[in-house]
């Protein structure tokens, strides 16, 4: 058995990356995505990881969460990512504190199976080596034409049976641009929706009707998400075969066993860049286990996926237009779909990916 080693430094850099053209949802546009990525070191091994958030927190990270986790051993990283939720308690443990958690979480699982010479997928367990994806963009910004050209490519290029476009942005648009996707991926495939919390509980529900019409069989935020008793009324009154989902800023388990104890998702979502990193994701995966709801992974494919082998009711993974394009901008081994699926490489250890240091460079804040 390996004895212990001890986490040595801890590093971070921020990086913005343009979108390569506007994006928008319903209630926020941008046109950038900032990465945070985390290296660990221990030994003669390290391991990174990373978050889509503010670069504000490379100072949290290599501040108060360095300091917290050096010295403590690199072969237990649940008992660092305690020590770390307990060092932000006064700060707040949600929003940017618990993204950086979940970057230096993943860079310590990461550390760990490249230490043991194993791929991560090896290292957790799993219940399945192919993960389904559904394509993610669908921009509110985008023109007709520009939906149904992403929408239908996911369908025809990539094999996806599922794809999601955002709303809320216009509400009396919508009934038409959904219109339009779904004559853009035909029959072969499900259409989703998005609305980042955009509507109320009545708009959501009179246009759910209007969307079941178009067969779409999710939405995704109709109401916000710290609406509770508004999600779960849109569930129980919105057309049969018409999921609701949300749990993509969920930040604790606290927020996650709350909201299914509510009764206010059809499908459970999370975000391993936000929620604490791969522990946070699994105890969430547990936690759905226990209340026999599917576990979505929101956005981040790349980091996602071995972790997502290890879910017992995992239903999909989010083929995010925005990050896969950066995940393959800046790291080599990168998942690629086939089939509507990924699958992690068990050639490569840890979770497989290498930063592009010469490629990333330009992008550095």
């Amino acid at each position: 058995m390996m004895a212990g080693v001890p986490i040595e430094t801890v590093t971070a850099r921020a990086f913005a990356i343009p979108t390569d053209r506007p994006e928008a949802d319903g209630t926020m546009s941008w046109d950038s995505t900032t990465l945070v990525l985390v290296e660990i070191a221990a030994g003669a091994k390290s391991g990174i990881g990373y978050t889509y958030s503010d670069g504000s927190i490379v100072g949290l990270i290599v501040g108060t969460l360095a300091s917290t986790v050096r010295g403590k051993d690199a072969m237990a990283p649940e008992a660092a990512w305690m020590a770390m939720q307990r060092t932000v308690r006064n700060l707040g443990r949600e929003g940017l504190a618990a993204s950086a958690i979940s970057a230096v979480d993943a860079a310590l699982y990461d550390l760990k199976a490249r230490f043991l010479d194993v791929p991560l997928v090896q290292l957790l367990g799993s219940y399945r080596r192919i993960v389904p994806i559904y394509g993610s963009g669908g921009f509110t910004s985008y023109s007709d034409a520009e939906l149904a050209q992403q929408l239908g490519g996911w369908v025809a290029d990539q094999g996806c049976k599922d794809v999601k476009m955002k709303v809320g942005s216009e509400p009396d648009l919508d009934p038409h641009r959904v219109r339009v996707a779904s004559r853009a991926i035909g029959e072969g495939a499900n259409l989703f929706v998005d609305a980042n919390g955009a509507y109320s509980v009545k708009q959501a529900l009179q246009l759910a009707d209007q969307f079941g019409e178009h067969g779409v069989r999710w939405f995704e935020e109709p109401v916000s998400s710290d609406d509770l008793e508004g999600l779960r009324a849109v569930r129980a009154r919105a057309p049969a075969g018409m999921d609701v989902a949300a749990g993509e800023y969920a930040y604790t388990t606290d927020y996650v066993r709350a909201m299914l104890r509510c009764g206010a998702v059809d499908v459970q979502q999370t975000d391993i860049t936000r929620c604490g990193g791969v522990t946070g994701f699994l105890q969430i995966a547990a936690l759905c286990e226990a209340h026999h709801i599917d576990l979505s992974g929101h956005c981040a494919p790349a980091l996602h996926l071995h972790a997502a082998c290890a879910a017992p009711r995992l239903r999909h993974l989010e083929w995010f237009h925005d990050h896969v394009r950066i995940e393959h901008m800046l790291f080599e081994g990168a998942p690629m779909p086939r089939d509507g699926a990924i699958r992690p490489d068990l050639s490569r250890p840890g979770h497989g990916l290498t930063f592009k240091e010469a490629d990333a460079a330009r992008y550095a804040i």
